[in-house]
């Protein structure tokens, strides 16, 4: 097909639908499960990833698409599946796969913990002196936690909060022969696994779920009555809502008291059920629930596997992946003087040229924990200013920024109020960074703040000096520690230009719409980003050669989308990392046969983003925190930037090399949405890119 005349990029068919390209991504989690190459406690943790993100899809995502079903919306663009459709597809997809789940772990993984001494047991199974110890800790335990509801004329059908795992149960009056519904919480303030008490010559773990040993007492909690039966169930509600800012006098107060309704106000989107559950008692949850079939899931085995999470903390060494301690780079290194102090302070590193850090392989807490922390207690640094999205419960930056104001200090923390989930935990910093005497503000009305930005301001020599730190990842030293992320610190003048104008558009009133070096949504990131395409459409029709390779975590918006399409039509060769969403269709003859889209999904959660481009062989690399999607380019503010030291650039282009070239964890996408893993051919070393990478620092490569 002659790509000048070449059908636009404008039918549903040309793109994927988002909600089932994510269901494909979480499908590669669970192939890491799946994967006998996986040691077999990090085949649980995966197993575990799994059901959490589920989670999340049903409490944001298929909550959404109700909503918009019961609403009587069209499909929505570009893929057009009408939100009764995807629910329906959904449903035969999760059907599959959360079955397959099941059986792995009840079929397989259950079985290997045994040969390996972890013996999760069921209770019906233990013998007499296994169950007087458990009925000991039952009884001191756990009984006393517990409150059993029933459900009849003078008690009304109990109020039941977001994923809470419950029992069912039916007990008989054994005086005038009723039968009645109670219900009892499995309480989420207890350990979800109860070990046994173990000998001093014993190896490993034993016990049961929690839920098992409840059951197994049910007697103690009905005194007098016939327990007739007992059924699990889940439930999990609406967890998504929406703030009129422009009407909210008080922001913080209006998250709170929405935040507050998530737990138990939310409409039920799904119920979790074991399928030996009575059709009787089935129909009657559903109906005080208000769910329809569609969203009843049956199971046999345990409910609610993201609490398989319980076994990573278990001392297994020789079943987990090998232990990695991230590295200081070479920049950051200081010599130490006569006396064994370092002489150098992390300011002097990056006045000597910009040093670009790769979490995990790099150490967080020897790089941008430490500049922080640094600057909060260095006496000539009269400034500081960070962007905060996700923090730790624990953040050290946070108490370096309280130590910070504490020493009279100029500390302003921009926190999103907004970020979904951690609502509660932002509120709290929020609330002490004040309390500390820090500058707070909460961002630009109608805007998520989703920029990774720190700036400081330092006297030297009767001058003043800005140092600015752009990231990919969140300030959460947790996650730097699981999630790939760069970062780049510099004090190049027009860079911490930028991030200045940058923190007074979102601190004070301004129009700012020119930057010198960054590209900001939603001002010029869109528009930059279509020019940069453009370019190299231009580079191809000359015979230059263009070439696009963007790595990022979800690829959604269509005009992007577009973008790439005629770029493809132009002759670009594009390649793409794209680790979860997927909504571009590669290789269609005359639309995108010079597109490939791979997803890497290995030990470490795949999140930093980087754009490359050709540019006629003069290579522009940009890293930042925004993906191609409506929300990162439109709706949020986000900073992307531009990295051109050349041992960052050299860097950069090992991180694609290795991606690009992976063939343990990586995927291709098929132009019919299939994912195809790829594999090592018969004599060809296996190539794991994390696994390089993580070689590479070790090696001190970069």
């Amino acid at each position: 097909m002659n790509p000048e005349t070449a059908k636009p990029a404008t039918a549903a068919e040309h793109f994927f639908d988002r909600e089932l390209s994510w269901l494909e991504f979480n499908d590669r989690v669970l192939q890491e499960a799946l994967d006998a190459r996986t040691p077999l406690v990090e085949r649980l943790k995966f197993v575990a990833i799994f059901s959490s993100n589920l989670d999340e899809f049903f409490m944001v995502r298929i909550s959404g698409l109700i909503e918009r079903e019961r609403a009587g919306a069209a499909g929505s663009a570009p893929a057009g599946m009408a939100p009764s459709q995807q629910l329906d597809a959904i449903r035969t997809h999760l059907a599959r796969q959360t079955a397959l789940q099941h059986r792995l772990f009840d079929g397989e993984l259950r079985e290997l913990m045994k040969q390996h001494g972890i013996l999760l047991l069921d209770y019906a199974a233990l013998d007499e002196p296994q169950r007087g110890a458990l009925e000991a800790h039952f009884s001191g335990q756990v009984f006393p936690v517990l409150t059993p509801l029933s459900v009849d004329a003078g008690h009304p059908f109990p109020q039941m909060s977001n994923l809470s795992l419950n029992l069912a149960v039916i007990v008989e009056d054994p005086v005038n022969g009723l039968r009645k519904f109670a219900r009892i919480k499995v309480p989420d303030t207890l350990p979800r696994f109860v070990a046994l008490p173990q000998g001093p010559d014993q190896a490993g773990w034993t016990g049961v779920p929690l839920e098992q040993l409840i059951a197994g007492n049910l007697a103690r909690l009905f005194p007098g009555m016939i327990v007739r039966g007992h059924h699990m169930f889940r439930i999990t509600r609406d967890a998504d809502f929406t703030v009129r800012e422009d009407e909210a006098e008080d922001l913080m107060l209006a998250i709170e008291e929405e935040v507050g309704k998530r737990h138990l106000d939310g409409f039920v989107c799904r119920l979790e059920i074991e399928r030996s559950m009575p059709a009787e008692l089935r129909e009657s949850l559903m109906e005080e629930l208000e769910v329809s079939s569609r969203d009843v899931y049956e199971f046999d085995g345990l409910l609610n596997l993201r609490d398989l999470f319980y076994f990573l903390s278990l001392p297994l060494p020789e079943l987990k992946d090998m232990p990695w301690t991230p590295v200081v780079p070479a920049p950051f290194q200081a010599a130490p003087d006569e006396s064994g102090e370092p002489r150098a302070t992390l300011f002097d590193a990056i006045k000597r040229g910009d040093v670009l850090v790769h979490h995990p392989y790099h150490s967080f807490a020897a790089t941008v924990q430490e500049f922080i922390t640094q600057a909060a207690h260095d006496p000539q640094v009269l400034a500081i200013k960070l962007t905060l999205y996700r923090t730790s419960g624990d953040s050290p930056i946070v108490r370096a920024l309280i130590a910070a104001a504490a020493a009279r200090k100029q500390v302003v923390a921009l926190i999103e109020l907004k970020a979904r989930f951690d609502e509660e935990n932002n509120i709290a910093w929020a609330n002490r960074l004040e309390d500390a005497g820090a500058h707070v503000v909460y961002g630009v009305v109608g805007l998520k703040t989703h920029t990774k930005i720190a700036l400081v301001v330092r006297k030297e020599e009767e001058a003043l000096r800005r140092y600015v730190h752009v990231g990919t990842g969140n300030y959460n030293p947790k996650t730097a520690n699981l999630y790939t992320d760069l970062g780049l610190l510099s004090c190049r003048d027009d860079l911490v230009a930028d991030v200045g104008d940058l923190f007074n558009y979102l601190t004070g009133y301004s129009r700012q719409d020119a930057y010198r070096k960054l590209l900001v949504a939603p001002l010029t990131l869109r528009r930059r980003m279509y020019e940069l395409i453009t370019r190299e459409m231009e580079h191809a029709r000359s015979g230059a050669g263009g070439h696009i390779v963007a790595k990022m975590n979800a690829l959604v918006d269509p005009e992007m989308i577009r973008h790439l399409y005629e770029a493809s039509r132009a002759g670009v060769r594009i390649e793409l990392v794209v680790r979860g969403i997927c909504c571009l269709r590669p290789g269609v003859p005359g639309l995108s046969e010079n597109i490939r889209v791979i997803s890497v999904v290995g030990r470490y959660l795949e999140h930093s983003r980087i754009f490359r481009f050709k540019n006629g062989g003069a290579d522009e690399y940009y890293i930042g925190s925004a993906d191609w999607m409506t929300r990162n380019l439109d709706h949020r503010v986000e900073a992307v930037t531009p990295v051109e030291d050349a041992a960052a650039v050299h860097h950069l282009e090992q991180v694609l090399a290795f991606l690009l070239n992976d063939n343990r964890h990586a995927w291709d996408l098929q132009s019919d949405g299939r994912y195809l893993q790829r594999q090592p051919a018969e004599g060809e070393p296996e190539r794991a890119a994390q696994a390089l990478l993580m070689e590479g620092a070790r090696l001190g490569e970069f």
